[in-house]
């Protein structure tokens, strides 16, 4: 997630990214948060997995690398950092 300047990110694991990025959209529930504090409301990148644990190693493995690590990542799928909230379906 980031801004709409693209000037923070914010990486983190969800078992329903539909739900999490309402939340983040929606701001309900965020009382001193540095998503709330960052507005960190567009979603410019995900992966997805079968196996939480291998979500949570990929998490561990991204937030450890450098910010330049995360731009390429997102540059790679994503180079114009739309907001992939949009594409997103309930179904």
């Amino acid at each position: 997630m980031t801004n709409k300047n693209n000037t923070t990110l914010y990486v983190g694991v969800t078992n329903s990214l539909i739900r999490r990025g309402y939340e983040h959209k929606d701001k309900a529930g965020y009382h001193n948060s540095f998503t709330k504090k960052y507005n960190l409301n567009k979603l410019v990148y995900y992966e997805c997995f079968d196996d939480v644990r291998n979500a949570i190693s990929r998490e561990k493995q991204i937030k450890g690398g450098s910010r330049q690590d995360k731009i390429d990542l997102i540059n790679q799928i994503n180079p114009k950092w739309n907001d992939l909230y949009e594409e997103l379906s309930p179904f």
